[in-house]
């Protein structure tokens, strides 16, 4: 079940003060409330297998760091998101602060469920996608592919099962490459 709550401005400090519980998320996308209950064991097995996969290659090569959700990523008055997954290039660190990171992340995965498919595909792609994200996938269980989005980019491209999705975190750095039915198959 998700409920929206629509308000003139939603600063930092109100958002900051909603309550805390039991799996519940709220983020504030362009000034509207999104509430979502807490994931799946499917959508927890699948970002468990990418922040495993993703940090050990990132801390290997010294790329930067890898955060799981949530947690907070600002971009302006009236957009604060929690991504199911994000990544920081280590130039970019100084993003990362107390409250979040403040700052589009280099990648940003959310972890497609019934309740959060159509906000992933459509407003959060178009406010990633505004404020300068480089890379956003679209993991759906359901259909076990994975959408990436690139900066620049027309549209966005599909890998399914079968296929393999190579990530370079850094432009001309090393790449770790993604079975993409290790990802979604293994549920």
């Amino acid at each position: 079940m998700e409920a929206n709550q629509r308000r003139a401005r939603w600063t930092y400090a109100e958002y900051a003060r909603l309550p805390e519980s039991g799996g519940t998320r709220y983020e504030v996308i362009g000034d509207e409330l999104a509430v979502t209950p807490s994931p799946s064991s499917r959508h927890q097995r699948i970002v468990t297998e990418l922040v495993v996969r993703t940090s050990s290659f990132v801390r290997e090569h010294g790329l930067g760091e890898v955060f799981v959700g949530p947690l907070d990523v600002l971009f302006g008055e009236g957009d604060y998101v929690q991504p199911d997954l994000l990544f920081v290039r280590a130039d970019r660190l100084h993003l990362v602060s107390d409250r979040g990171v403040e700052g589009p992340p280099d990648l940003v995965v959310e972890i497609a469920s019934p309740s959060t498919a159509a906000r992933d595909r459509g407003v959060k792609l178009g406010r990633y996608r505004h404020f300068g994200v480089p890379e956003y996938w679209i993991v759906d269980p359901e259909a076990a592919t994975i959408d990436v989005w690139r900066a620049g980019a027309e549209a966005g491209e599909r890998y399914e099962s079968g296929d393999r999705l190579e990530w370079r975190p850094v432009p001309g750095g090393p790449a770790l490459v993604l079975e993409v039915a290790d990802i979604v198959g293994r549920v």
